[in-house]
């Protein structure tokens, strides 16, 4: 098994382990503080998922960096023209989401959301 499958394998527990542990008293609001669950329909499967993800926040522009890239695929539902998507903050927030990668592979994935 090589490290990036290892990671893989735990990742849905670690997500959800994380996403309880943002609904904690005490230690809820500082996850929440950079820890976010996002939604949004996948581009083949047609399901709704939700997902947490590490954001910086800046006015009405949400930027989620994608840690080893290659080794996911929620980002790609937002390559090329990008698709809808919410995130949850202390309220759900809408907004469009486009993925980019530069010329080093890193990924980023910059949410504009929609008026409050």
């Amino acid at each position: 098994m090589t490290i990036s499958s290892s990671i893989l394998r735990f990742a849905g527990p670690f997500n959800s382990v994380i996403m309880a542990a943002a609904d904690l008293p005490i230690i809820g609001s500082r996850i929440r503080g950079y820890i976010a669950p996002i939604t949004y329909v996948g581009r083949r499967s047609g399901r709704l998922i939700t997902l947490p993800v590490s954001y910086r926040i800046s006015g009405d522009t949400v930027k989620i960096g994608v840690a080893i890239p290659d080794q996911k695929s929620w980002w790609r539902n937002f390559l090329g023209d990008g698709a809808p998507i919410s995130i949850q903050f202390d309220e759900k927030r809408t907004g469009h989401a486009v993925a980019r990668r530069d010329d080093r592979g890193r990924v980023e994935v910059v949410l504009q959301l929609d008026p409050a």
